[in-house]
């Protein structure tokens, strides 16, 4: 594994009674459930406070439940800005529905629009993730974490190549920038008192666990969606340094996910192909890159995995 980024240790004491605090950043919803979402249940379930940063309002996705288009329901017959308009509607009750099955404390909007896939024509609309300004938009970031005074902060990785998305790429740029400016009084006095995050994470898709999937879905149900061009994605898997159990909390993930009704097709084995009895068997994990650490900690041996992002901390 490659050695974790870390600057100047601090001496970490917590408050008695200090609640330990989590908050992570997604680009639109849905994305709270597709990753990390046993992870942030498993703290909460600790009495760790979870907080979620929706950068964006999710404008542009698709309807993606075929079910939702039949006659009789909400989608049959729309298109267009029609059906755009009724998915701008629909988002944030389905967010707000995929927080409650995971446990978040508090969820948090930036406020920001959905900037489509790369290159189409919503990457240039003014109120755009994408287009925003940098400084306020970070500025909009410390804000919540000076509010919410996380431990941890955690976000999207630095390597984007297998899913370039305008939104994931601005939620990594504008999170590792607040890591460091929530800390300095010189950034946005009016935003609160500042505060320092002690540790920071990458999400990753594991090219491990992508293979034991593939392997379980092949012996159990006899295809998988996997074909080889997710094998062509660049394998980072020598970057994860965190590897945390979370078997017991698999049921925030497919629920979550459910709870996405617009975007999230129940029969679409890229999701569901195994229960999640199934997939706890297979891979009871979740994998993380710590990207930023100001507490010291004992080194690893080689091979060995962190198995609290709160190591250090706690």
């Amino acid at each position: 594994m490659k050695a974790t980024t870390c600057s100047t240790n601090l001496h970490v004491v917590l408050r008695p009674n200090e609640q330990l605090c989590v908050l992570t950043v997604h680009a639109h919803p849905d994305d709270e459930a597709s990753k990390g979402a046993p992870t942030m249940a498993m703290y909460g379930a600790q009495g760790v406070r979870t907080v979620l940063v929706c950068c964006t309002g999710g404008e542009e996705g698709d309807v993606a439940n075929p079910a939702l288009k039949e006659p009789g329901q909400p989608f049959h017959g729309l298109e267009g800005e029609a059906e755009k308009q009724l998915l701008a509607q629909l988002r944030p009750a389905e967010l707000e529905q995929a927080a409650k099955v995971i446990g978040f404390h508090q969820v948090e909007m930036l406020g920001y629009r959905d900037s489509g896939m790369l290159d189409s024509p919503a990457n240039n609309h003014p109120d755009c993730f994408h287009m925003a300004d940098l400084d306020e938009a970070v500025g909009r970031l410390v804000r919540i974490i000076r509010r919410e005074r996380p431990h941890v902060l955690v976000t999207y990785n630095d390597d984007q190549r297998g899913y370039p998305h305008p939104d994931h790429v601005k939620v990594h740029d504008i999170s590792i920038i607040a890591f460091d400016r929530a800390a300095d009084d010189e950034w946005y006095p009016e935003a609160g008192e500042p505060w320092q995050p002690l540790k920071m994470y990458y999400s990753a898709w594991s090219r491990m666990r992508l293979t034991a999937i593939h392997e379980a879905l092949l012996r159990l149900r006899g295809s998988s969606p996997f074909d080889d061009s997710w094998f062509e994605r660049p394998d980072l898997d020598s970057r994860i340094t965190t590897r945390l159990q979370i078997g017991d909390y698999l049921y925030a993930r497919s629920g979550a996910l459910r709870a996405h009704r617009t975007q999230i097709d129940e029969n679409e084995p890229f999701w569901f192909g195994l229960s999640d009895a199934e997939l706890a068997e297979t891979y009871p994990y979740e994998d993380w890159v710590l990207a930023k650490s100001l507490v010291p900690t004992p080194p690893l041996a080689a091979g060995q995995y962190e198995d609290d992002m709160f190591r250090g901390v706690r």
